[in-house]
């Protein structure tokens, strides 16, 4: 069995050991909006009151519009994390699981705990008939790795010949819609695909995601959910924002990623990969430099399975990125 999968955002964990407190720390572990938009009014019987269903609908509607997914009405969830917990009771227990590797460890823990078959595979021509599941990540964390829909839903097809579903994780594909298959989950109807509101938005606090799937398993998400499993402000600022102007916010992210790109090429850093929201260093000195930054009190991401790696997020200003920028200096002076 997997034991627990190490995450960024640890700040707490990173202060006790070097230092600091966790409010002074800048933490670029995670791959987060550092510029989340202004949050918008929240009416007092959000608070108030269990979510009422045309709350939920409100939310619900809104990420249809946002996410372009034709007649599907995306499923909330209380953060992505929710529904990959429930994918083992989506695929007979005798069929191994493959998943796109490297990716989101909670995967492979997931399906691990429960005592199923995994196999961690590099690439689409790996899957075959045999698994009754398939994981990939599009864009990739943490190596940024991007499928074209096209040979997605290839493999979509392969899979639907012998019952087998396709989980495609878009956690990071608000900057990257062009290579989205959520349009085609109507014609594809072992395609589930898994969106994430915390992450392009910047408010991972509020712990809300989508799931765009075929009704049948829509439904049976929603009843292992429960009753009001998202919050009532969580979904009345989903509803707000997603309905929102969004433009400004992609600029953001694009600025604050060039200034990222600038700052690791001028430190003679090598850029592996990434997304809009984060950067994949490799280094054979990953792991000194990861204790440097944190002894500057700036925590980026590191990775057991992979040493000569780190992820390092957005900064949130220019004055975060003249911290970086004099921390990565200092490194190898």
């Amino acid at each position: 069995m997997s034991g627990p999968v190490i995450h960024g955002g640890g700040i707490t964990a990173a202060a006790a050991r070097f230092g600091g407190r966790a409010e002074d720390w800048l933490d670029l572990s995670t791959g987060l909006n550092p510029c989340p938009p202004a949050l918008p009014e929240v009416a007092l019987r959000a608070w108030h009151r269990l979510p009422d269903r045309h709350v939920e609908l409100d939310a619900r509607r809104a990420a249809q519009a946002f996410y372009r997914t034709g007649e599907i009405l995306p499923l909330s969830v209380p953060g992505t994390q929710s529904a990959i917990q429930m994918l083992p009771r989506l695929v007979a227990s005798d069929r191994p699981v493959a998943i796109l590797s490297p990716a989101y460890g909670e995967y492979g823990r997931v399906f691990e705990a429960e005592g199923r078959p995994v196999e961690r595979v590099a690439s689409l021509d790996d899957v075959d008939a045999r698994h009754g599941l398939v994981v990939a990540v599009n864009p990739n964390n943490p190596t940024g790795r991007v499928f074209q829909p096209e040979q997605l839903l290839a493999v979509a097809e392969r899979l639907s010949q012998s019952g087998g579903l396709l989980v495609v994780d878009e956690a990071f594909g608000d900057c990257a819609p062009e290579v989205s298959v959520v349009a085609e989950v109507t014609s594809h109807p072992n395609l589930i695909v898994f969106r994430s509101f915390g992450k392009f938005f910047g408010m991972a606090g509020i712990r809300l995601g989508f799931v765009v799937a075929t009704s049948e398993i829509l439904e049976k998400m929603e009843g292992w959910l429960g009753p009001w499993a998202v919050s009532g402000p969580a979904l009345s600022m989903a509803a707000s924002m997603l309905s929102g102007e969004t433009d400004s916010i992609r600029r953001r992210i694009a600025a604050r990623r060039a200034a990222l790109g600038a700052i690791l090429a001028d430190a003679g850093l090598r850029v592996r990969g990434g997304t809009d929201l984060f950067a994949l260093v490799e280094d054979d000195d990953a792991a000194a430099l990861h204790e440097h930054l944190c002894r500057s009190h700036i925590l980026t991401r590191a990775f057991d399975y992979a040493p000569t790696w780190l992820r390092i997020g957005l900064a949130p200003d220019e004055e975060s990125d003249r911290r970086l920028a004099q921390a990565l200096k200092a490194w190898r002076r």
